[in-house]
């Protein structure tokens, strides 16, 4: 056989190979194996109810939303509102916390000194700070001498109430001079606590708690004084005005009582934007009275001077807390 007889009979044997049927028949196997899935997907796909759309979770607008602060712009005009809902912290103090102490090791430090995203959110807060007007929460006590809210009618459920945050500061206790923790003072008691940062707010808080301005309330913590008590926290971040406030330590002593001494704090540091937005201080001008329940819930608030249905609220409010503490106990 010659040669180019034997290339054309191999060129044949090709061109057969390639008519084959065999890769059609694999072809339409695929094909029917894909529609057969396909369909089955269908059925199922027709079989599962479908699913309806949930209903879009609606969320009061706060009470504290249109509020004067000290950063931010400006406010022109303002009323205060009632609080509508509870406010405080989410989660429960804890000793230890918001004591404004650097416990950081010298590595931590190190590793924190050369991140650059730290440095940029550093930046901000600075940025934040000495942007605020030093006058500005003067300047707002213009909008009804400076009342952030108005007090509920009646107190908050307990189950729905946010926490009072932990605070550190130092007493007037002559023995014990190092500062400690807010929570350890507040828990397994019904507290009226006291917030102000100058004389012009701890006078708004006297018209709420003072004995000539509210003698039913005096009444009631001096009756229930095993369960019922009154705190004071004086926050003064400036170095200034707490170094004039340890020398006249004296008169504060004589005038709140020797049995109130450990329940007076001096707060330096600690207090920070958050915890301020959280439970409403707004104004350090302003003195601020919340009514804390044995597991530091905030369950009634009242802001600036007092109005007189907000004295009978707190009243009455310190009762149904003291109920509700008899009844668990019963």
């Amino acid at each position: 056989m010659s040669f180019a007889r034997r290339l054309r009979l191999l060129c044949l044997l090709c061109q057969s190979r390639a008519f084959s049927t065999s890769y059609r028949v694999l072809a339409e196997q695929g094909a029917n194996a894909a529609k057969t899935a396909a369909k089955s997907q269908s059925t199922k796909t027709k079989t599962l109810p479908p699913k309806s759309p949930s209903p879009p979770k609606i969320i009061p607008p706060s009470p504290l939303e249109d509020a004067p602060r000290a950063y931010g712009k400006r406010v022109e005009k303002f009323t205060p509102k009632p609080l509508s809902r509870p406010i405080g912290m989410p989660l429960p103090p804890q000793p230890g916390e918001n004591t404004g102490i650097d416990f950081r090791t010298f590595k931590q430090r190190r590793d924190d000194f050369v991140d650059y995203e730290k440095h940029l959110k550093r930046r901000e807060e600075l940025k934040s700070k000495i942007s605020r007007p030093y006058f500005r929460d003067w300047g707002n006590l213009q909008f009804h001498k400076g009342k952030t809210f108005i007090a509920p009618p009646r107190p908050f459920r307990g189950d729905l109430s946010l926490f009072f945050p932990n605070l550190y500061g130092q007493t007037l206790l002559k023995s014990d001079r190092e500062p400690r923790d807010t929570t350890p003072t507040l828990q397994g008691k019904v507290s009226v606590v006291s917030v102000f940062s100058s004389v012009w707010a701890e006078n708004q808080i006297n018209s709420f708690v003072s004995k000539d301005s509210n003698p039913e309330l005096d009444a009631v913590l001096a009756e229930q004084k095993d369960v019922a008590q009154r705190v004071w926290i004086n926050i003064e971040q400036n170095t200034m005005k707490a170094w004039l406030i340890r020398l006249f330590m004296g008169g504060i002593r004589r005038r709140i009582g020797k049995e109130n001494w450990d329940r007076y704090f001096v707060v330096r540091k600690g207090v920070s934007d958050e915890i301020r937005e959280s439970v409403g201080l707004l104004n350090s001008s302003v003195g601020y009275v919340y009514l804390v329940d044995t597991e530091c819930r905030i369950r009634w608030a009242g802001s600036g001077p007092s109005e007189d249905h907000e004295r009978e609220g707190l009243v009455k409010a310190v009762q149904r807390l003291l109920d509700e503490h008899k009844n668990s106990k019963s």
